[in-house]
């Protein structure tokens, strides 16, 4: 073979077995493979090869000499065998020489080409020379230059994409065709898959059986436009999604990306928000509507009723002092829900706070023949605000007398505990509260039993504001109640130390 064809073949493996696997092996099967196959065609040396060649003339040159030996005799064959000695000793040796730079030059290119491979540095001196193979050695030269800038390039944006998607508080999904997760971030872990790892390549029907999903990403692959969908998907809970799906060229067909952002939290406090809007409308449509009616009747003539005016006017009194009420405990409320600092803190005498509640009491208890029974309240004290916890403590014995029974009795205590903090127990003998009530009675205007509610009056934000109150105290409150026997609410707060 001519040596120039040698040269092409060597340039034809190189690019053959370079170019392609340079971009399928970096991106899927690591540099080793990739550097296996531009060995590979390196195996046998061009010196090697060449040395075989001469050989195997030098060979058929010492058959024909010999032959010529076998007939000729004498000086002639002598000279022949001289002759055939010197031709095979020149022909290695010009061999060796022409051969040994070639051979240099095409490692050279080896090194180069792997180099290209394992985004190595360049070796330098290259391609001086204005041949071909220099010519060659110089391309691959710049071309590893390149590559290895647009592999730099690459890798800072997979990292910057990496931390992006990470940090993100959407879950980014996409899948392929048959909707097999190709991508997702943490994100989606932790809201579709819980704390498991979701494995590479799962079906995602696997993991949500959820119509609503599958079907949005369906119905973006066939379409090829975006949308966007609020849904309730159930993982280890169930949880609402705004979700936006767009179609995704991928490798092989269509697939899709979606980003789902969750809303729960959201739709929760928007129905707070809705709750509390109905509920304080409620509240005040009863008082505004006695206000209202009473103030018609006085005006359309009963002032001059004195069997009824009296009794009119004390209606609307007390309509308005409840509308004062709710309007008091909202603010009471608004403020102890708002961030704002509360007061500094300072030392509050317990028994002081419960001797002032009851002194309150004291007359709605004996109207409603309930009894006050104080059991060992201690000299404590605690560190927060003395009007709210007084508001506190008030609000709890309040409740205690108005769902008792004529006859009944609330008992109050408040002492030291072993634990560091100071333990204020309110026990009734009322009506009790049943076990599906308990975990919503600190909640906004809720109600047990609405109808007894209206009757003994009340905002329905007493529970509310104590459960706030004694939160930002740092402290606990905890309710155990059964039906017909009774509710024991028991607070707990840290105990205030000598230096506070």
């Amino acid at each position: 073979m001519p040596l120039f064809c040698q040269k092409c073949a060597v340039f034809d493996n190189l690019r053959r077995d370079t170019a392609p696997h340079f971009v399928r092996e970096a991106r899927y099967h690591g540099r080793k493979a990739a550097v296996a196959q531009i060995r590979s065609p390196m195996k046998g040396s061009i010196l090697s090869r060449f040395l075989l060649v001469a050989q195997t003339l030098v060979l058929i040159a010492g058959a024909i000499v010999y032959w010529a030996m076998a007939h000729w005799t004498g000086a002639v064959g002598l000279r022949l065998a001289v002759a055939w000695l010197i031709c095979a000793l020149l022909a290695s040796g010009v061999v060796w020489l022409a051969v040994l730079p070639l051979t240099r030059r095409v490692r050279r290119l080896k090194q180069v080409a792997e180099g290209l491979l394992e985004i190595a540095p360049n070796h330098g001196g290259a391609g001086r020379g204005g041949d071909e193979l220099s010519a060659l050695e110089r391309s691959l030269s710049d071309v590893a230059a390149q590559a290895r800038g647009m592999v730099d390039k690459l890798r800072l944006e997979s990292a910057r994409r990496e931390a992006i998607l990470a940090g993100m508080a959407e879950g980014v999904l996409a899948v392929d065709g048959d909707l097999r997760i190709i991508f997702h971030n943490e994100a989606v872990s932790h809201a579709l898959g819980g704390a498991r790892k979701i494995p590479e390549k799962a079906r995602l029907l696997e993991l949500i059986r959820d119509a609503g999903l599958l079907d949005l990403l369906r119905e973006v692959m066939t379409s090829g436009e975006q949308r966007k969908r609020r849904l309730k998907i159930a993982s280890d809970k169930e949880r609402t999604f705004e979700v936006l799906a767009s179609p995704l060229e991928i490798s092989g067909g269509q697939g899709a990306m979606a980003i789902l952002h969750d809303v729960t939290d959201l739709e929760r406090l928007e129905q707070v928000r809705k709750d509390f809007v109905a509920n304080v409308s409620h509240e005040m449509r009863t008082p505004l509507a006695g206000i209202i009616g009473y103030s018609d009747t006085l005006l359309d003539g009963a002032l001059d009723d004195e069997e009824n005016n009296r009794r009119f006017l004390q209606i609307i009194r007390s309509s308005a002092i409840r509308l004062n009420s709710i309007a008091s405990d909202l603010l009471v409320l608004s403020e102890l829900e708002s961030k704002v600092d509360p007061p500094e803190a300072a030392r509050i005498p317990v028994r002081e706070v419960v001797e002032n509640a009851l002194a309150i009491v004291e007359n709605e208890a004996a109207a409603r023949e309930v009894k006050l029974i104080r059991e060992e309240i201690q000299d404590v004290y605690v560190m927060g605000t003395r009007l709210r916890l007084e508001q506190a403590v008030l609000n709890l014995v309040a409740n205690a007398i108005k769902f008792n029974r004529p006859g009944g009795e609330v008992r109050i205590r408040a002492v030291a505990g072993d634990s560091g903090d100071v333990s204020i127990t309110i026990a009734d003998t009322g009506v009790g509260i049943p076990s599906q009530d308990l975990p919503r009675i600190f909640e906004r205007f809720y109600r047990v039993d609405k109808g007894r509610s209206r009757q003994v009056g009340g905002t329905g934000l007493g529970l509310t504001i104590v459960k706030h109150v004694i939160e930002r105290m740092h402290g606990t409150i905890e309710v155990q109640s059964q039906l017909k026997q009774g509710s024991t609410f028991t607070v707990r707060l840290p105990i205030a130390t000598p230096t506070d």
